[in-house]
């Protein structure tokens, strides 16, 4: 995960920071290891990643897939 804000965190913030990148990390990891899609936020939106993503012409709002974590 890229983190664009240059705000210096304390380090309290900067743990829980840490402790979130780290849960997010491991669910999106166990979700593929189960085979199942996640949603992300790339380049300004959001795009569904996974081998069972819905394909552009099945979902009706024309989201991209990814098939790569």
């Amino acid at each position: 995960m890229k983190i664009t804000s240059k705000a210096k965190l304390s380090e309290k913030g900067q743990v829980i920071l840490d402790s979130l990148q780290k849960a997010v990390t491991q669910e999106l990891e166990k979700k593929r290891r189960l085979g199942q899609y996640a949603v992300v936020w790339r380049d300004g939106g959001p795009v569904m990643i996974g081998e069972d993503a819905p394909k552009a012409s099945e979902n009706p709002a024309s989201y991209e897939t990814d098939k790569s974590f």
